[in-house]
């Protein structure tokens, strides 16, 4: 496991994403850490070596990344894995068959897909609840309740989940709460200091922020989870690859400059979508209208960057994606360009149709990734590509 040193702790959130994951060079004083692309080590002799025997338990590079994110979250552990879905399977592999977890209703395709598709079928049961309301969080609850985990804001509904609300309930019933904090970031949000247990993230997404690799994050405060994690991480063996986290170590010493303009792009695609199309067919937390406007606004110091809006119809939808002209129609998000999706059929594809329709998630809506582009070049590529609806 990885810890922080304590003076990484206590300065600016930019003075830490620059340089918490950073140790002295020792060859040659390299200013960025080194990319160890090796998968062993020579040992001294039998018991003796400096510190790292095999490069799925230990690396280098792998844990500059890993003490950057525990250090940004606020945490005293941090993990990378191969990717945020690796991630996930490496925490649920925290329980046993028998075990059950309240899930967000509204969480990532991909999230539940990993949960109906593999692990019910192991022996671990989920319940889905709508976590906007924190009394149906409660009412799933059994005595066999060992976690709930929650998306927040979530995709692509924009959900906001009272993260200290959610955490009561928790630990009220010896069970853990996992926040994927991906959309937010640590930098609009710190699910630690509202009572969370492990905090995670597809660090594909805003961390990394170029869209140039696929990786997951962890971080945990409790050093008996962190045990229990890095014994997880090194036997199950979904580990980030040393270039793969320089890569995402590289894009988070930037995160403080880029999320600013992530959230003045959204609030300003929002408001201008609001405007055209009516505020009920908008979800951004950023707007007054929102539902949960005044948590957003207590529990993040941002919005960010995503945007998503209900045109009516899939034939509507698939007009606006082949009209943008900046935005680009892909899969992901949080890249420093700006996305646009459609989720019934990207993301969200795995999800049943009558599931998708029970959760709202309609065909005609598409989730925009607002990047960090000149924020008028992309209100007006908004405005040419919903024109007309």
């Amino acid at each position: 496991m990885t810890r922080i040193f304590q003076d990484d702790r206590g300065t600016g959130f930019g003075t830490r994403a620059i340089h918490a994951g950073e140790r002295e060079d020792p060859l040659a004083g390299a200013i960025m850490p080194p990319v160890y692309l090796t998968s062993t080590y020579v040992q001294q002799g039998l018991g003796e070596n400096k510190g790292y025997e095999y490069a799925r338990g230990k690396n280098p590079t792998r844990e500059a990344l890993e003490r950057t994110i525990a250090a940004l979250e606020g945490a005293q552990h941090g993990f990378a894995f191969a990717s945020g879905m690796g991630c996930l399977d490496s925490i649920m592999k925290l329980f046993q068959s028998g075990d059950h977890i309240v899930c967000g209703a509204n969480v990532y395709g991909g999230t539940f897909r990993l949960f109906d598709k593999l692990l019910q079928h192991l022996g671990l049961s989920f319940s889905y609840v709508d976590t906007t309301d924190v009394q149906r969080i409660e009412d799933a609850c059994t005595p066999r309740t060992k976690a709930i985990l929650v998306e927040t804001p979530t995709n692509p509904l924009m959900q906001i989940t009272d993260l200290t609300a959610a955490a009561e309930v928790a630990h009220a019933h010896q069970a853990l709460l996992i926040v994927d904090n991906t959309f937010a970031t640590p930098f609009f949000q710190q699910p630690f200091s509202h009572g969370a247990d492990i905090v995670f993230h597809s660090a594909t997404k805003f961390l990394n922020g170029h869209s140039d690799v696929i990786c997951g994050v962890a971080a945990v405060i409790d050093d008996d989870i962190a045990a229990k994690m890095q014994f997880i991480h090194n036997a199950a063996g979904a580990v980030a690859g040393p270039f793969d986290s320089w890569l995402v170590l590289r894009g988070m010493k930037t995160l403080h400059l880029r999320m600013p303009q992530h959230d003045r792009n959204g609030r300003a695609v929002a408001a201008q979508l609001a405007d055209r199309l009516g505020h009920e067919r908008v979800r951004y937390p950023g707007l007054k209208s929102h539902p949960q406007h005044s948590l957003a606004c207590m529990q993040m110091r941002g919005m960010g960057g995503m945007v998503t809006v209900d045109v009516g119809s899939r034939e509507l939808a698939n007009q606006v994606l082949k009209k943008v002209r900046i935005f680009s129609l892909a899969e992901s998000l949080g890249g420093v360009e700006s996305l646009i999706s459609h989720p019934a059929s990207m993301t969200h594809a795995s999800v049943p149709p009558e599931r998708r329709a029970e959760l709202g998630l309609t065909e005609g809506m598409v989730r925009l990734s607002c990047g960090v582009e000149d924020t008028n070049d992309l209100l007006e590529d908004v405005e040419q590509a919903f024109a007309g609806l």
